[in-house]
């Protein structure tokens, strides 16, 4: 039996070349679990990381019964770490929360506080403790989404999300998916998701994976394939089975 099925909430936690930040995340996320307002575990998915973070992240999770991990034999980028998280859970619902600390554990009980009756709740990074070229990057891009997807998210980049499963497993896999969460949960019949404004802290261990080059072109160039695939996504649903 899969052992998320025995929780209502997943916490998935991509892990790309952090071992510096490791020891932070056990204790942050250790000491959120009982608070949390749904029962949680925590699922770190290694995205091939080539330092030291699948040997600290293994070693965590025998110390805790409600940590797991996904290994990957090479990295394959954000997108495919968070899609493999959603897909192995089978809990009521999944969060996704980036390595880097900025954003808190404890913001989850916010999100699930407000999802009742929407596909996904996201943050949005109030008073954001990234430099102005950062913020000024992130700015435009998110700009340019909303006009190309019409999805009306002020920050997708926020890396605090919850999702209903069920809504997430049905989400296609491509290179910049995470992006486009809120357009990808409103292309699904009837889903809806809303915003809530959560705490942001500067990155205090490890290095930013992202740069002008995949903050501003890789955005962009998803962009049009959003627009090319949203007329064409189906939606079905099953009337009966015998299996």
């Amino acid at each position: 039996m899969n052992a998320t099925s025995e929780y209502r909430f997943t916490i998935i936690v991509p892990v790309f070349n952090e071992e510096d930040n490791v020891r932070q995340l056990e204790e942050r996320l250790s000491a959120f679990l009982p608070q949390c307002s749904a029962k949680a575990c925590v699922l770190f998915v290694n995205d091939g990381s080539t330092d030291d973070s699948a040997a600290r992240l293994l070693e965590v999770c025998t110390r805790h019964t409600n940590f797991y991990y996904i290994d990957f034999e090479k990295n394959r980028g954000l997108s495919a770490a968070i899609k493999a998280g959603i897909d192995c859970c089978e809990s009521e619902f999944v969060g996704y929360m980036d390595a880097d600390l900025q954003t808190a554990p404890e913001d989850f009980n916010l999100l699930l506080e407000k999802i009742d009756g929407h596909a996904m709740a996201i943050g949005i990074r109030a008073n954001r403790k990234d430099s102005f070229f950062k913020n000024l990057q992130s700015k435009i891009a998110n700009g340019f989404r909303r006009m190309m997807t019409g999805d009306g998210a002020i920050d997708t980049g926020c890396p605090l999300k919850v999702l209903r499963t069920d809504v997430a497993k049905r989400i296609p896999l491509f290179k910049g998916m995470h992006r486009f969460l809120p357009a990808l949960v409103l292309l699904q019949e009837g889903c809806t998701y809303v915003q809530v404004p959560v705490r942001h802290f500067p990155r205090v261990a490890g290095k930013s994976k992202y740069h002008l080059w995949n903050r501003l072109w890789g955005p962009f160039a998803d962009c049009f394939a959003y627009r090319w695939m949203k007329p064409r996504y189906v939606n079905y649903k099953v009337k009966a089975t015998n299996l």
